[in-house]
């Protein structure tokens, strides 16, 4: 048998041997305790222990055996297994307002049955029965709606902290899905533009090689030099991923140095900045270097050999625009790259856009990011 039908079955008994206690103490006017009594004491006891199935027909049940003991003439007293029903069904959980105004007029009911036969079973009407047996339901009832009411809150409360959980687990594997792709587009971006930095300088290093050795050292020490700073990019991506310490992200500072790196390529580059500079959020700013590192390295590999760059401080948003001659067919592959989508990406998560427009021997991309992109 289980915990619970143990205490009910324990509840059930408990309230018998208190009812027959009271009984055979009774009144010396009030009928003595005999089989019937015993019998109808514990018809309205007993039925507790299936209190789980019916609260309702259990209450009912002892409530009417204990109005068959007063018009009998046993001892009054307390009527214990009602009122234990009565606390049952109080703390049953509350179904629809009709089943509730049902539960309260039998409830009604059967106080004015219980009461009625203390008249029949002692000739006078019971104006102290009454009294008590109102104070004895009322409370038993409101009893068992307030443990209903406070078991209801802590287990909302329990819900409540369960589906926060779960909405927190949730943003946090969002959170870790955009960080993955946002480190998987840092990686294309960074090795694209390492990787078509040193296959332009190791061809001029290898053309060099023997009619200018002097070009051609510092071919090398240009592959020397972005194969080191892709590397700790590369290492900074790794220990975002291990969540360990991380140098500051790269931003516009590093600028100068992006299109110093693709000059010494042979590309043509030209910056030019207006507006009244400010300070940018980590996001904006990081994003913003990207977005110009890979429009450089699609200038360079689709392009012409030259590129014009334009970073405007608007009012409420940076503004880029790279500008680069390119040939039809290298053209239409900068206009469908993947480099492009993860620009777009970048963009978008900083309530920003990219476009691109070609035509007319030149690729066009402008970019928008607001200031007040996530930091």
């Amino acid at each position: 048998m289980s915990r619970p039908k143990l205490i009910d079955v324990a509840v059930a008994v408990g309230a018998l041997a208190l009812s027959l206690v009271l009984l055979g103490a009774g009144d010396d006017d009030a009928r003595d305790l005999d089989g019937l009594g015993a019998l109808l004491a514990a018809l309205s006891t007993l039925p507790l222990a299936l209190r789980r199935r019916g609260p309702l027909a259990v209450f009912a049940l002892t409530a009417a055996a204990s109005a068959g003991l007063n018009a009998l003439g046993y001892s009054l007293g307390p009527p214990i297994g009602p009122t234990v029903a009565l606390f049952f069904v109080g703390l049953a959980p509350e179904e629809d307002s009709s089943s509730r105004r049902r539960t309260l007029a039998v409830v009604a009911a059967l106080l004015v049955a219980h009461l009625g036969s203390v008249a029949v079973g002692y000739d006078r009407f019971p104006f102290p029965e009454i009294l008590f047996g109102l104070v004895v339901w009322t409370g038993a009832w409101l009893a068992g709606e307030r443990t209903r009411l406070r078991r209801q809150r802590l287990a909302d409360l329990e819900e409540r902290a369960v589906r926060a959980e779960r909405e927190a687990e949730q943003q946090r594997r969002l959170a870790a899905a955009e960080e993955r792709t946002r480190i998987a587009r840092d990686l294309h971006d960074s090795a694209g533009h390492a990787i078509n930095v040193i296959l332009v300088q190791a061809g001029a290093a290898r053309l060099l090689h023997e009619r200018d050795p002097e070009g051609s050292r510092d071919a090398l020490a240009t592959i020397e030099e972005v194969a080191r700073d892709t590397i700790g990019e590369i290492d900074q991506l790794v220990r975002v991923l291990r969540d360990e310490p991380t140098r500051a992200p790269v931003g516009l500072a590093a600028l100068e140095t992006l299109v110093a790196r693709h000059r010494a390529t042979g590309l043509d580059v030209g910056v030019e900045v207006s507006g009244s500079h400010r300070p940018l959020s980590p996001a904006v700013d990081q994003a913003a270097f990207r977005i110009l590192q890979e429009a450089l390295t699609n200038a360079a590999r689709h392009g012409s050999g030259g590129a014009r760059i334009h970073v405007r401080y608007a009012r409420d948003a940076l503004e880029l625009e790279v500008t680069n001659p390119v040939s039809a067919p290298d053209g239409a592959a900068a206009a469908g790259g993947l480099g492009l989508v993860g620009m777009r990406e970048r963009a978008a998560l900083l309530g920003g856009s990219v476009e691109t427009e070609l035509g007319g021997g030149r690729f066009r991309l402008r970019a928008r990011l607001p200031y007040g992109g996530h930091s």
